[in-house]
């Protein structure tokens, strides 16, 4: 079952508290809630007492070219999620809140962005059904896709839980694949100073976005 609801956020948190210091666990709660010392909180995220820096991997994209993630990113806001295409919910959920988003910011904005999903479910999001979905969202989202390990690897690194098959429970249904629901946002010193969990609103994204680009560190 793919990784949802609040106690599942804390689970991650609690795990990012221990590397990377206390985490505003209230904020998983109520997104946007004033946090003292803060000019203005994310709307819909959560902020870090310390920033997550951006890793250095090389995957796969749609086009069966290397795509590496530090280079191919720099200078741009980077949204990196962890999902998989037949996922039910909170990837198609994730995918179109961001892409309405977007489509809603003046273009000097929307340019500053590049989305990036990385599969956890590559026997079945072969680059022609991962292109085929995202281009559902816009066609300018990057897709990547390696052997599970490696994904699984990348993710321990933000200490995220590693990815898992869950095989149905009933005849005639097909597996799903818990997942973090968490997505994490890369500004352009290459820190994540913000994550977004599963229930982030359209409206919440589009006022994030431009303080995103304007000022990257504002959230430290």
């Amino acid at each position: 079952m793919t990784t949802t609801g609040p106690c599942a956020y804390l689970a991650e948190m609690l795990a990012w508290r221990r590397a990377f210091g206390t985490v505003l666990i209230a904020g998983l709660l109520w997104p946007g809630a004033c946090t003292p010392g803060r000019v203005e909180a994310p709307k819909g995220g959560v902020a870090f007492p310390r920033p997550i820096p951006k890793a250095d991997f090389t995957l796969t994209d749609t086009d069966g070219k290397p795509f590496q993630f530090r280079q191919a990113t720099e200078g741009y806001v980077t949204l990196l999620f962890f999902g998989y295409t037949h996922c039910p919910d909170v990837c198609p959920v994730h995918m179109a809140n961001i892409a309405a988003a977007l489509h809603k910011q003046p273009p000097e904005i929307a340019r500053r962005f590049k989305v990036v999903f990385v599969s956890t479910d590559p026997d079945r999001d072969t680059p022609a059904r991962l292109r085929s979905w995202l281009d559902n969202f816009d066609r300018s989202f990057i897709g990547l896709r390696g052997p599970i390990d490696s994904v699984n690897r990348i993710q321990r690194s933000f200490h995220f839980a590693p990815a898992q098959r869950e095989e149905p429970t009933e005849p005639g249904k097909d597996y799903t694949v818990g997942h973090t629901a968490l997505i994490l946002a890369f500004t352009t010193d290459d820190l994540a100073h913000v994550a977004y969990p599963f229930g982030v609103r359209q409206e919440q994204w589009a006022e994030d976005m431009p303080r995103l680009v304007r000022d990257p560190s504002g959230w430290k």
